[in-house]
C-alpha cells in the first residue's frame, strides 16, 4: 500500500511539471478526467518531459544523455511495460500498443537532431526548424487520441507556433544561446545585436510585434488545415494566439507576453469546454 502511495506520488510530480508550464490544462482536466484517461494525461506529461531535455538543458551532452534514455525506454516500453512511470501508464492502456513503434522514438530522434541548432535565417526556416520534434509530438498525440487513420497536419502546426511563442517570451533569458528567438532577418532588419535583446528598446519592440504578426497569420492559416486537435493542445493553442493577439497591441509587447494572461475564469472554462465538445463529436 505504501509503495502504490509512493507510486502515485511520483507519478502527480510529473504531471504537476506539465501544469506548471500550462496552468490553463487545470481547467481541461475537468472535461478529460484523469480516472478514466490516465494515459492521455501522461503522454502530455511525457510531452513535456521531451520538451524539458531538448530545450531547458543548457549543456547538449547532458541532454543527449537523457534522450537517450527516453529512446531506449521507448523502444522497449511495448514489451517490458516500462520503467518510468509515465511510461508504465501508457503502455497500461491498448491505445499504446496500437500505435507504431515508429511514432514514439519520432520524437525523441527529432529532439535529439535539433540539440545544437542554430538561429533561423527568417520565420520560414523557423518553422521548418522546429517542426520535426513538434510535428512528431503532434503526431503521436494524435495517434493516441483519435487513432493513426486521424491527419495530424493541423495539430503539427498549432504545436509548432505554440513553441515558438513560448520561445519568444524567454527572450531576454536565452539571448546567448546559439539559438535565438528572433531569426536572423528580423535581428538585421532592427539592427539588434544579442545585448539588445536583453533590454527595452523601440528596435526591440518593433521586432518582438514583426514575430508577433507572423504567428498569427500563421494560426490564422492553421484554422484551414484538415486533423483534430486533442483537448489540450486546442486550449494551449487559443491560450496562445489570444496571448499574441494580446501583445501585438500592446506598447510593451514582451512585458504582456511574460506576464502571461489568467489561466482561470470563464473565458479559459469556455475554451476547454468547446475543445472538449469537439473531442467527443469526432469520436463519435
Amino acid at each position: 500500500m505504501i509503495e502504490l502511495v509512493e507510486q502515485n506520488a511520483v507519478l502527480q510530480g510529473f504531471i504537476d511539471k506539465w501544469l506548471a508550464v500550462q496552468p490553463q490544462q487545470r481547467i481541461a482536466l475537468v472535461f478529460v478526467d484523469g480516472r478514466r484517461y490516465p494515459g492521455h494525461v501522461a503522454l502530455a506529461a511525457l510531452e513535456q518531459e521531451l520538451l524539458g531535455a531538448a530545450y531547458g538543458i543548457r549543456e547538449p551532452q547532458v541532454a543527449a544523455a537523457k534522450l537517450n534514455w527516453w529512446a531506449e525506454e521507448l523502444a522497449n516500453a511495448a514489451t517490458s511495460g516500462g520503467r518510468h512511470p509515465l511510461t508504465q501508464v501508457l503502455f497500461d492502456d491498448e491505445r499504446a500498443h496500437a500505435i507504431a513503434s515508429e511514432l514514439w522514438l519520432a520524437p525523441v530522434l527529432a529532439a535529439m537532431a535539433q540539440l545544437e541548432q542554430g538561429t533561423a535565417a527568417d520565420f520560414s526556416a523557423q518553422i521548418a526548424a522546429a517542426m520535426p520534434l513538434h510535428g512528431a509530438l503532434a503526431a503521436l498525440e494524435t495517434a493516441w487520441w483519435y487513432g493513426a487513420a486521424a491527419p495530424p497536419a493541423r495539430a503539427a502546426r498549432v504545436a509548432t507556433l505554440n513553441h515558438l511563442l513560448y520561445a519568444l517570451l524567454r527572450l531576454e533569458q536565452d539571448a546567448e544561446r546559439d539559438r535565438l528567438p528572433l531569426p536572423m532577418a528580423r535581428l538585421a532588419r532592427h539592427g539588434l545585436s544579442r545585448t539588445q535583446l536583453r533590454t527595452p528598446g523601440e528596435a526591440r519592440q518593433q521586432a518582438i510585434k514583426a514575430q508577433l504578426d507572423d504567428l498569427l497569420a500563421s494560426w490564422k492559416a492553421s484554422t484551414t488545415m484538415t486533423g483534430p486537435l486533442s483537448v489540450f493542445r486546442a486550449l494551449e493553442s487559443r491560450h496562445a494566439s489570444a496571448l499574441a493577439r494580446r501583445a501585438a497591441q500592446a506598447g510593451d509587447a514582451l512585458a504582456v507576453l511574460q506576464a502571461g494572461q489568467p489561466r482561470t475564469g470563464l473565458a479559459t472554462t469556455l475554451q476547454a469546454w468547446q475543445a472538449a465538445r469537439a473531442w467527443q463529436r469526432q469520436r463519435e
